[in-house]
């Protein structure tokens, strides 16, 4: 059993160190958890007693095997719960995450197995990204940016990168979800913007929203 706030920590060391595939700074974990320096490195003093993270002054931070298995778990019951409350409650997608923040720290094992029985063994959550299985294995996607793409290239929207409520939100205005066919029209060299075919629909869209769809290719 570990605190509300040792989980949260573990789950964002998971995230950070997934994104930039290296041992994560106390500085870049302390924006991620909108705290102080000080306070994170207290925080991992104590962690590292706990042999959840391997952590040495000015080296940054890696979970250890106890810390990462832990963190997947979080995940998993993270990306179940946002899975239940869009299938079953008829929650929208912008809505779920700050939900599931609060029910994955629910520690049952035999809720999180009914749970991921009950939904059919989903493979991916709402915003397309991958569930652990109850063996903590992850099975990635191929995918890539749409902003990669190149005129006459298309592929399939498979996940998005940015999934705060705002940027969801717009999506949801301009009728882009996961599912949807995106073929690339053209690209612009001033500003990387890109007209594309959304499901038969001409669509102007800006680089920052192309930096935040992934596409199946």
């Amino acid at each position: 059993m570990y605190s509300l706030s040792e989980e949260n920590y573990l789950k964002a060391i998971y995230h950070l160190e997934q994104l930039h595939k290296k041992e994560v700074s106390t500085n870049a974990l302390a924006e991620k958890m909108d705290t102080k320096a000080s306070s994170v490195t207290d925080m991992l003093k104590k962690m590292a007693e706990k042999n959840l993270v391997n952590y040495k002054k000015y080296q940054g931070v890696q979970l250890s095997s106890l810390g990462k298995e832990t963190a997947i778990n979080i995940v998993r019951k993270h990306r179940l719960w946002e899975v239940f409350l869009v299938e079953k409650l008829n929650f929208s997608w912008d809505e779920v995450h700050e939900v599931a923040e609060q029910l994955e720290h629910i520690q049952s094992k035999k809720l999180t197995a009914e749970l991921d029985k009950f939904l059919g063994f989903p493979k991916r959550d709402p915003h397309g990204d991958p569930i652990p299985d109850a063996q903590g294995k992850i099975t990635l996607a191929k995918k890539k940016l749409l902003f990669d793409l190149v005129p006459s290239e298309e592929g399939v929207c498979v996940g998005v990168k940015d999934s705060t409520k705002e940027f969801l939100q717009y999506l949801d205005k301009h009728a882009i979800s996961l599912g949807v066919k995106i073929e690339i029209i053209e690209k612009e060299a001033f500003d990387q913007s890109m007209l594309v075919k959304i499901e038969g629909t001409i669509k102007r869209i800006t680089s920052s929203i192309s930096k935040n769809l992934y596409i199946s290719y």
